[in-house]
């Protein structure tokens, strides 16, 4: 497959996204009604997809789940971040040992900031099933677009320049060694800004419990950008902390009645069998090329959330 090739199947997949949950609602509405079992097997088609689109353009499969299927599916919000939450929570349990045994999710770094965003996960999430739907419609539509603006300016450094560690962050070991397999040395990293890191956490746990999101985009941002933690160190941490994070989350879901299995395990085997999938075609595909349609859909997928908060 030539990388022309590949992107034109990211297209497709990106219309297809769009286009059958539509589609299917107006053949219920032309007069001939869908059979319950239509529902759970479209949805596992479109989290299948989903889940090679997410892994490929590098952002959470939640992110991409929520929206899209809060939007496009006739099944009630609350039950929609529910099983984001549990897709975030699959994904980060499944690759959280293998992290930790290559040293690069850091548990020193990870539990603080991990306590702080479990805290705002719970009570965003009692705020989410509290508010009505619109405003959560709302309040999502504004979030992905605001994760549409962080995608186009985000400038990741690898290894960003951190001259000490502050006072907190020294208090608390927040540092470490991994081993760079490409560069064949050891980076010694250590991180700074630290009380205003665990502020932003806090805010990311509420928009993680309130929107079932995950939030893995912003954990990375501000692990990497804000507290100046290699960009390894940032992506293998910020997945080890989704498995806590959107664990206590869950719970709240879970006990509220707001998560249904005939939506969760549809979602959760087609976005792990998608993101399988996605492995092989990453020597094929520019994954440059796959953001720009991952930025595109989540805008149109956010517009439409916002708009649908609105009674549009």
């Amino acid at each position: 497959m030539t990388r022309r090739g590949g992107l034109t199947a990211i297209l497709a997949v990106g219309l297809i996204l769009t286009s059958a949950p539509a589609l299917a609602a107006a053949s219920e509405l032309g007069g001939f009604a869908l059979p319950w079992w239509i529902w759970p097997v479209l949805l596992f088609v479109v989290t299948f997809l989903l889940g090679i689109v997410a892994v490929l353009a590098g952002v959470g499969g939640a992110v991409l789940f929520v929206p899209i299927v809060g939007g496009l599916f006739p099944f009630h919000f609350d039950f929609v971040r529910g099983a984001g939450l549990l897709i975030a929570l699959s994904v980060a349990i499944a690759a959280g040992p293998a992290l930790l045994r290559t040293g690069m999710a850091n548990l020193r770094l990870a539990m603080p900031l991990a306590l702080i965003a479990s805290i705002g996960a719970i009570g965003g999430a009692y705020l989410g099933l509290a508010l009505p739907v619109e405003w959560v419609q709302l309040g999502l539509g504004v979030t992905i677009l605001g994760v549409v603006g962080v995608m186009l300016r985000s400038r990741k450094s690898d290894f960003p320049d951190v001259p000490r560690a502050d006072v907190l962050s020294d208090a608390l070991r927040m540092n470490g060694v991994y081993i760079d397999f490409v560069r064949r040395r050891k980076i010694e990293w250590r991180v700074h800004r630290t009380p205003l890191g665990l502020a932003l956490f806090a805010g990311i746990g509420v928009l993680a419990g309130m929107f079932g999101i995950g939030a893995g985009w912003a954990n990375v941002a501000v692990l990497n950008l804000v507290m100046g933690a290699p960009l390894k160190v940032s992506v293998a941490t910020s997945t080890f902390m989704l498995s806590i994070v959107d664990t206590a989350a869950v719970w709240v879901y879970i006990n509220q009645g707001a998560v249904l299995a005939i939506i969760a395990v549809p979602s959760i085997i087609g976005v792990m069998l998608g993101s399988f999938v996605s492995v092989r075609l990453l020597a094929v595909v520019s994954t440059a090329q796959i953001r720009r349609v991952v930025i595109v859909m989540l805008l149109l997928a956010g517009l439409r959330a916002f708009l649908k908060g609105l009674g549009i």
